[in-house]
């Protein structure tokens, strides 16, 4: 391969969709060291931070989304599009990349459009069991579709790769035995403990169905590792009298964020989480059994058809945002109690564990191109 391999990558918006697509730059690096890299990002967006936190070169295009709760704004984008368009193009033109990878978000459709219409093959990796519009509309043009989930309505079934979605590489490498992990955390070895994530801002609906269900917990003996995520943390610590981050306590940890995600995945015989993308890549990874509460309001309630997905296959189970109150304690206990449940929602979980999907994806590239 040429030593000046030159590699465009868009992607954005929110973590899930900027993390693939450094994920897959990372390994494209691996193998070619001096290969140049150039993300197209949208300004404003979290891409214009994370990327050069990496350490890779991005550039940024003004555009946006369709605001739905206020369609006056909208006006103005049309012109926005145009500019992205133009920009991109130009962009694109003078780096003269030898293809183009898009992670979904904004930026990544004019990004994306633009080089397949300069002749540059286009691949896509799609993080989400339902497509997204911008993704759907670049698939006719692009070599192959790298999904997550075996068929992705809305992609030309030729061209789907079910390979994964790339995640942290701590998270593949540092997975630890229960028991041991338990210990680092200051838990009882020999008591069954749940964690719970809402995802790195944290979730008001898990926070609220952990306030009201907080006494069975402690009945029946459980241990709890809660991240609740900045917005609630004092709130919760103050209403249920917990102690704070970093105090111990045998029963339950309450935690504003979790860093070393590894070891409490580990520590944990259940997961209570959202379900992003990433998030139930990662839970497949590590295999545990996991009650999935999908955030409704997620573009097309993507997050629900995520879901859906594993439970079809009896490696997850899941309550509605709405059904908290009736079922999230009921449907917990279900699997709390039943552990040939929990080794078979387990071992059901390796169909969509994908540890190598970077490396795969990357193999795959190169194979096509």
């Amino acid at each position: 391969m040429d030593k000046k391999l030159r590699i465009l990558l868009s992607g954005g918006g929110t973590g899930g969709h900027i993390f693939p697509a450094i994920a897959i730059a990372d390994e494209i690096k691996k193998r070619f060291p001096v290969a140049e890299f150039l993300f197209i990002g949208a300004n404003g967006k979290m891409e214009m931070e994370k990327v050069p936190q990496a350490g890779y070169k991005i550039e940024g295009i003004d555009i946006a989304g369709i605001d739905r709760g206020n369609m006056l704004s909208n006006l103005g984008l049309p012109f926005k599009i145009l500019k992205s368009l133009s920009k991109s193009k130009k962009i694109i033109k003078n780096f003269a990349p030898d293809f183009a990878v898009g992670t979904g978000g904004f930026a990544s459709g004019p990004a994306l459009y633009e080089a397949s219409k300069m002749g540059i093959p286009i691949f896509i990796q799609e993080q989400n069991a339902h497509a997204g519009v911008t993704n759907k509309i670049l698939s006719k043009k692009a070599r192959a579709v790298f999904t997550a989930y075996p068929a992705v309505e809305g992609f030309p079934a030729e061209k789907i790769k079910f390979l994964g979605n790339p995640i942290r590489e701590n998270i593949i490498s540092g997975m630890q035995e229960t028991t041991q992990a338990k210990e680092k955390m200051g838990l009882n070895k020999d008591k069954l403990t749940i964690l719970s994530v809402g995802g790195s801002l944290g979730s008001r609906t898990l926070n609220n169905g952990w306030k009201e269900n907080l006494e069975s917990l402690k009945e029946k003996g459980y241990q709890l590792i809660w991240q609740t995520g900045k917005l609630d943390y004092k709130e919760i610590v103050d209403s249920c009298q917990l102690p704070v981050d970093g105090n111990s306590n045998n029963q339950i940890q309450i935690k504003e964020f979790i860093k070393d995600m590894e070891i409490a995945y580990s520590a944990a015989d259940i997961i209570v989480s959202r379900a992003g993308a990433i998030a139930i890549s990662e839970l497949a990874v590590a295999q545990k059994p996991v009650l999935l509460v999908p955030f409704p309001f997620a573009a097309e309630d993507h997050q629900t058809k995520n879901a859906l997905n594993l439970v079809e296959k009896n490696a997850a189970k899941m309550v509605k945002d709405s059904e908290m109150q009736e079922k999230f304690w009921n449907t917990l206990s279900e699997i709390c109690e039943n552990e040939s449940l929990r080794k078979e929602m387990s071992e059901n979980l390796k169909y969509f564990a994908k540890p190598n999907a970077a490396k795969e994806i990357v193999d795959e590239i190169f194979k096509l191109m």
